[in-house]
């Protein structure tokens, strides 16, 4: 696992983290066929829950906007838009 992903897994686990502690719940309406391709794979043993097939899904979704925006990151750094921080300081 190369280090930009394992900061990605690091920041996804925070986020876990917290998401556990705090649970709502959201009903969502899908096609019948849909429904049943998430049932198949609840039965099949993939997911345990339901609910924990939708928050695999909103982990992958979430890894993938946080991979986007340390690329846009990295493609605004290497046209000089960066700014080296010489101290924690330099934030503010």
């Amino acid at each position: 696992m190369t280090s930009i992903y394992r900061r990605i897994y690091f920041v996804i686990q925070i986020i876990t983290k917290h998401a556990k502690h705090m649970r709502s719940i959201i009903n969502i309406s899908l096609p019948a066929s849909l429904a049943e391709e998430v049932k198949k794979e609840v039965k099949a043993g993939k997911f345990a829950s339901t609910s924990e097939f939708f928050r695999h899904l909103w982990r992958l979704w979430n890894e993938e906007k946080v991979y986007r925006e340390v690329e846009q990151s990295r493609r605004e750094f290497a046209q000089g838009k960066g700014k080296i921080l010489k101290s924690l300081k330099d934030l503010r």
